[in-house]
């Protein structure tokens, strides 16, 4: 970064600082806190060392998503998820196995904390529970503010796990097209917005493995900022794509977030994090060719040469992306590492029964849920297609 851009962003963070300073003072005096709450992001962690992400936030009243929203309320859940008012300095207490942690939110509202259990983990569920207080806040706080945390932790049979993007992987974003995009993110829902075709069954396909126990654990990386989680964990629920941490990341203009794109950097960190919790646990990476996917992931390779045992890249077909995946692809197989640019799940799911990682006998599932995913939807009171003409009598 340029010494200019240091300064610039240095000046920009510090009037952010003393605005939000002033803003929160203004809101202290004249009680204009809505409602507080405590969000809780879905992490992982180790038998031995659990990691914990979340935030405390005034509550804007982002309401649950629904078929039957409105372009408008869809609309305004987005201004209510980005016109966010963090609540700095606020006092957590979290509770697990009978004992008390605590921690603090930062001045975005941020809280994060590494605890150890006070036994290690039994492993007979992926997921383990805990139960996140408020205790204390620089604004007026309900009695009894709680929200449970969900922290995933692979078991010692898991086969491999599975670390998947989330735009244009698994949810239709169209993120080369920025105006296309936005109309995604600001004009639909989790229930109207778009899983790509098979995905589902393809997924679970992966969960399930080839040992029976659907216990391969699923990580999600993406450069979508915090204030879309819900967002995207409602749509992951909704259409029943398996369930795992999301890691996303934070906009601001903090040093290294305003001039430097910091999507390929942000997601190989948290790639990295990932296989470095897991020494002994082997991955498969999924992607898209819209982005740096194929670049980051040959980074992966290159720094953990034998813990990829394939990598899926959907083709959003654009030829030079294409035609850069393929390049990347051509490199990586003197590794031995099989980079494969796919059209659609279909053709992924073949080359991993083909290399062992699933069940030859899920490929039917999987052909026609992208079959199915890719009829239109009905339109209600539509008329024929073939109306029969009107006759004189």
């Amino acid at each position: 970064m340029a010494d200019w851009q240091k300064q610039f962003t240095r000046l920009a963070s510090n009037l952010e600082d003393q605005a939000d300073d002033i803003i929160l003072s203004i809101r202290q005096r004249l009680g204009l806190f809505n409602p507080l709450q405590i969000i809780t992001y879905r992490s992982y962690g180790t038998r031995n060392r659990l990691y914990l992400k979340g935030r405390v936030l005034a509550d804007k009243g982002v309401t649950p998503p629904a078929d039957t929203d409105t372009i408008l309320d869809n609309i305004l859940n987005i201004y209510r998820r980005f016109e966010s008012d963090e609540i700095p300095n606020a006092r957590l207490k979290i509770m697990f196995q009978d004992q008390e942690y605590f921690t603090t939110t930062d001045k975005e509202g941020y809280f994060v904390i590494n605890l150890e259990p006070k036994t290690p983990l039994e492993l007979a569920d992926i997921w383990h529970h805990m139960v996140v207080e408020l205790v204390d806040a620089p604004v007026k706080i309900p009695d009894g503010l709680q929200a449970k945390a969900e922290i995933l932790v692979p078991p010692l049979d898991a086969e491999y796990g599975i670390i998947s993007d989330i735009d244009d992987t698994i949810i239709k974003t169209q993120s080369t097209n920025m105006v296309a995009m936005w109309g995604n993110v600001v004009f639909h829902n989790a229930h109207s917005r778009l899983p790509f075709a098979g995905v589902s069954a393809f997924y679970k396909s992966l969960q399930l493995g080839r040992n029976g126990k659907r216990n391969n654990p699923f990580f999600y990386v993406s450069s979508s900022p915090w204030n879309m989680y819900d967002l995207l964990h409602d749509f992951m629920d909704i259409n029943g794509i398996p369930p795992g941490p999301i890691l996303l990341r934070d906009f601001g203009l903090e040093k290294e977030k305003l001039f430097r794109s910091d999507h390929m950097g942000h997601k190989y960190k948290e790639i990295q994090n990932i296989l470095l919790t897991y020494p002994e646990l082997n991955f498969v990476l999924i992607g898209d060719s819209g982005q740096e996917d194929a670049n980051i992931y040959r980074e992966v390779v290159k720094n953990f040469p034998t813990r990829i045992l394939a990598i899926y890249i959907r083709d959003v077909e654009l030829p030079d992306r294409a035609k850069m995946v393929v390049e990347v692809s051509e490199e990586l197989k003197k590794g031995k590492v099989e980079m494969l640019l796919v059209e659609n799940t279909v053709k992924a799911a073949e080359h991993a029964a083909k290399i062992g990682l699933i069940f030859q006998e899920e490929i039917p599932a999987i052909v026609e849920e992208k079959i199915k995913d890719e009829s239109p939807e009905p339109e209600e009171n539509a008329a024929p297609e073939n109306p029969t003409p009107k006759t004189d009598k």
